[in-house]
């Protein structure tokens, strides 16, 4: 997982990068439960697979993020492992794998309210992919 974070007023960070669009997308999901717990403690015993669509690929970063947060938030589901299977600038379909939170396991480290899109960015260049992306916390 290759992110770092971001120091931001009232808010976090991360700053990701890879060396394609896919492995960016993952990283980007890695590191959003990196900050909410120990993905050590995580054992991803069930297996979902989720479609996302954005306008553009800032737009696809914050919603697919989005739709993560919201499997933790909505179900309680923490992600393990994720493995992008198709992506282009509109699209995005991955497969995860989650457990269901269990307090007696799991530690919440910190409580991600929002994706938003202050100050994101998403590009591609000669050294790779990299995103920033700003969470409400």
């Amino acid at each position: 997982m290759r992110y770092r974070i971001i120091d931001h007023t009232a808010d976090t960070g991360i700053a990701v990068s890879a060396a394609d669009g896919r492995s960016l997308f993952e990283n980007a999901a890695l590191a959003l439960f990196d900050l909410l717990t120990d993905l050590d403690r995580v054992v991803g015993t069930e297996t979902l697979n989720l479609t996302v669509a954005g306008q553009d690929w800032p737009d696809l970063m914050v919603n697919w993020l989005r739709e993560l947060l919201y499997l933790w938030v909505g179900r309680e589901f923490l992600v393990k492992a994720v493995r992008v299977h198709g992506l282009d600038e509109y699209r995005l379909s991955a497969t995860l794998a989650v457990e269901r939170f269990d307090p007696e396991r799991h530690v919440i480290k910190t409580e991600i309210k929002a994706v938003t899109y202050h100050q994101l960015a998403v590009a591609s260049g000669p050294g790779g992919w990299r995103a920033q992306i700003i969470f409400d916390i």
